[in-house]
């Protein structure tokens, strides 16, 4: 828990490894996942580094597995999934695996070129085929015309040309692909001018790309004209259009004793292409079976590399070093990992860390667990936490589900929300195992805070008695009625008046609201309306008092206490003498005022907590009203709200000037310290420069970051001041009033359930009755319940969800997060397999 209520503390190490050892070691420490190394070679260009030979090779071992797994993708065989990650491989094993790896491309590549040429071949004498027999339907309704039984000229057979006496008819055949027939009809049109007639076949089976492996729909086509010089024309609008031409006999005889050919020659090539397809399947099944291991040992290989290019080597003593930082609960775990890879190495001299000191901000670090993680998720959204700052998200734990469950207070829609949440919880091992996409991700990342939201909607469901706007009924009504039945039914607008006994019974309903509030429809709102806008303050104005009173660990913490006077008692006071009294007021009001009481201390009497506040504000006395009620609700009110305006706005000056003046004092009283200092050393040769240098030149490690405010010229630091002391004051009142979301979203929420409920499922009980209200309802249920989830489960859910992330990064962080720090992100094979297992996806 203290590593969640502040970021680890971290230290800043060099890290000193022998070149016999570095390899295994750096592997050891990336299986661990516990040190961020840092850069020492800079001002070095990527191929200028050691190991970039090493960091080429393990690029070219991962294209050749990308080129496998592309292979295995378009024979559609699943890889293996890993019940455990391989270890980063040695010397000799990344020897091996080299070889091993170009090796089987080799033979993939050789079995794939060898797959494509016997398909290409394939497709060429199918397409031959259908030719064949299409241009024999074609000819055949030609054979009673005198032109072209007559014509015998075939394309490049000048001989044919000759032989005809009536008419010198030539004529092309191919196959095109069927999308491109249009365009390919009107420019044999354009170029002949009419002069080329066209006949076109359907192929019925798609025919497939040796090359891709996609299905192409093609045509057979047989273009008839005359003279070379059309010839030529048509030639080249088949080549542009990427038809494939094929040479077809002019007599039947000859085009059927073709075809026996290519059917012989496409039964033969069909079985070497079968064979041809089992062998490369086996082949990539043997690949499957072990693609993921290679590209873990590939990516940790190549990881390591990189790592130790950041390293320094230090010829003279012959030995990497590098710089990391470390948490320092896990130096020892680091100092056991290099003891034990120096011993197995044989390595004469040990590898060793040694802690340095620095000046340096460390990385901010929070160890979180798979509950905790979700909410630091949302935290680390709006800013990285400075070095041991407070993490808003332990308070967020409780915090931020409640606040959803005020906005989203429903008990239906909170069982909901839980059982989905409780699902996933449940089966989390099974379903971390299944790729989803990135919704889904979000939702089961964030499981834990979402079955927390649900857990939270169906307590506050419980307090507004709300269940699909409707009510539960647990312990009866505190309410009774007092009037006949008669009565009741010819007046429709009678109330129950609490000051009457026989109404009220005088003592409260034991849990949430009396159901019998959902029988007011005139005055429900009314009094759902007070009751949430009243919560909302209170709500709101006991979280930003938590958030101004952290304030003070951190100041604590960073050795600034005189922050404590300067800025958080002003602020708090502030804050306490004009909100929190208000708040005092809503519950004085609770208290003190009942149908019970008398006639000055009755419900009648009671005063307006937002009158009361304003006329406090403008200094306005209370008078007599013509109730004849008490203007005050204690003695000496006037005197006492007086007293807290005064005190608050006297808190705005101390807040403006306090800091600024105490900085001017805190360097008039430095110089003439160190001018003194100066004085006496002069004799021992110690410049006043010098003394200056050093009295700023280290930060203790506890000390909090440099603070803007106490840097620059006093001018700008007093304007600092002023900036945020009218965002202060201003954001007081506007961050009080942003609360009374809690209100209007709840009040929505209800709003929608009850006019879906009325509106859908009510009318169809009544409507349809009898054996056809029975379909009715199960229809109407269905629409209900389909509206239910997407609108006020998943809409209403998300609306809820970020008004309440923008009050805690806002009304609540704004009162102590800082949020300047970086994340810390250590050398981790298991973070940067992920990383690339997410791109792999995208």
């Amino acid at each position: 828990m203290g590593s969640f209520l502040r970021s680890e503390e971290m230290v800043l190490s060099e890290l000193f490894l022998q070149p016999e050892a570095a390899y295994s070691t750096v592997a050891d420490l990336g299986e661990s996942g516990i040190l961020q190394f840092r850069d020492m070679n800079n001002a070095l260009n990527t191929f200028q580094r050691r190991f970039v030979s090493e960091v080429k090779t393990a690029n070219e071992m991962e294209r050749k597995l990308r080129f496998m797994e592309s292979e295995i993708g378009k024979d559609g065989i699943h890889t293996q999934k890993l019940e455990s990650l391989p270890m980063a491989p040695n010397s000799r094993e990344i020897l091996e695996l080299e070889a091993h790896l170009e090796k089987t491309e080799g033979e993939l590549k050789e079995v794939s070129q060898s797959s494509i040429a016997l398909k290409s071949n394939y497709v060429e004498l199918t397409e031959l085929k259908h030719v064949l027999e299409k241009t024999q339907g074609l000819f055949a309704e030609q054979e009673g015309t005198s032109s072209f039984t007559e014509t015998k000229a075939l394309i490049g057979d000048e001989q044919g040309a000759a032989n005809t006496s009536r008419a010198r008819l030539s004529f092309v055949a191919g196959v095109i692909p069927r999308e491109r027939v249009p365009g390919f009809e009107k420019m044999l049109w354009r170029i002949s001018r009419g002069n080329v007639f066209l006949r076109q076949a359907d192929i019925e089976e798609a025919l497939e790309d040796p090359k891709t492996g996609n299905e192409i729909q093609k045509n057979v086509f047989v273009a008839f004209f005359q003279g070379d010089q059309l010839k030529s024309r048509v030639k080249k609008v088949c080549s542009g259009f990427r038809a494939s031409i094929y040479q077809c006999p002019n007599t039947t005889e000859e085009r059927l004793e073709m075809v026996k050919g290519v059917r012989t020659r496409l039964a033969d090539l069909s079985m070497v292409l079968n064979q041809t397809k089992d062998l490369k399947h086996r082949l990539l099944t043997e690949i499957a079976s072990k693609h993921q291991g290679w590209i873990v040992q590939v990516r940790k290989m190549k990881a390591i590399y990189h790592t130790l290019n950041m390293f320094n080597l230090d010829v003279t003593n012959k030995c990497f070093i590098g710089e990391c930082w470390v948490p320092k609960r896990d130096l020892q775990q680091v100092k056991d990992t290099l003891a034990n890879k120096s011993e197995t190495s044989g390595s004469s001299i040990p590898s060793f860390l040694n802690v340095v000191d620095t000046s340096e901000v460390p990385p901010t670090f929070h160890r979180t667990n798979k509950f905790t993680n979700a909410f630091q998720v949302v935290i680390d959204a709006y800013g990285m936490a400075s070095y041991r700052e407070l993490n808003p998200a332990l308070y967020s734990t409780v915090t931020f589900p409640f606040l959803f469950g005020v906005m989203f207070g429903d008990c239906g829609h909170g069982l909901i929300v839980t059982l989905f949440a409780a699902w996933m919880v449940i089966y989390e091992k099974k379903l971390s195992q299944s790729r989803g996409g990135e919704i889904w991700n979000i939702f089961f990342g964030g499981r834990y805070l979402i079955l927390l939201m649900g857990i939270f909607s169906i307590y506050t469901g419980l307090i507004y008695n709300d269940v699909f706007s409707k009510s539960f009924n647990i312990f009866g009504s505190s309410w009774k009625n007092p009037y006949n039945e008669s009565t009741l039914l010819s007046n429709g607008e009678l109330s129950l008046d609490p000051a009457f006994e026989e109404s009220y019974t005088q003592y409260p309903y034991p849990f949430g609201f009396d159901p019998v509030w959902q029988l007011a429809p005139d005055n429900k709102i009314i009094f759902q309306n007070s009751f949430k806008m009243k919560l909302s303050i209170i709500i709101g104005v006991v979280h930003m008092l938590f958030g101004v009173c952290l304030s003070v660990g951190n100041h604590v913490y960073y050795k600034k206490k005189i922050n404590i006077i300067l800025q958080f008692i002003p602020q708090i006071l502030f804050l306490a003498l004009l909100f929190l009294y208000m708040v005092v007021l809503m519950v004085l009001k609770w208290v003190l005022f009942s149908a019970s009481n008398s006639l000055k201390w009755g419900t009648r009497c009671a005063p307006s907590v937002l009158i009361t506040f304003i006329n406090m504000m403008m200094f306005k006395p209370m008078e007599y009203d013509e109730k004849n009620c008490y203007p005050t609700i204690y003695p000496y009110q006037e005197e006492v709200q007086l007293g807290l305006v005064v005190v608050a706005l006297l808190c705005i000056p101390f807040l403006l000037l306090g800091k600024p003046l105490y900085i001017l004092f805190k360097r008039s009283s430095s110089k003439k310290h160190l001018l003194t200092n100066g004085e006496i050393q002069q004799d021992n040769g110690v410049e006043l420069n010098d003394i200056e240098n050093n009295a700023g030149r280290r930060q203790s490690r506890t000390e909090e970051p440099a603070d803007p405010h106490e840097e620059g010229a006093f001018s700008d630091i007093f304007i600092l001041q002023a900036i945020h002391t009218i965002e202060y004051i201003l954001s007081t009142i506007s961050h009080t009033a942003s609360y009374l979301r809690l209100w209007a979203l709840s009040l929505a929420h209800g709003q929608l359930s009850e006019v879906l409920w009325n509106m859908v499922l009510r009318r169809g009980f009544i409507l349809f009755p009898g054996f056809i209200g029975c379909i009715a309802i199960y229809v109407i249920f269905a629409i209900w319940a389909v509206f239910t989830l997407a609108i006020l489960v998943l809409m209403e859910g998300l609306s809820a969800f970020l008004h309440t992330l923008r009050l805690h990064w806002v009304e609540f962080m704004s009162k102590f997060y800082i949020g300047e720090g970086y994340a810390y992100q250590p050398f981790s094979f298991k973070a940067i397999l992920d990383d690339e297992d997410k791109k792999d996806d995208d």
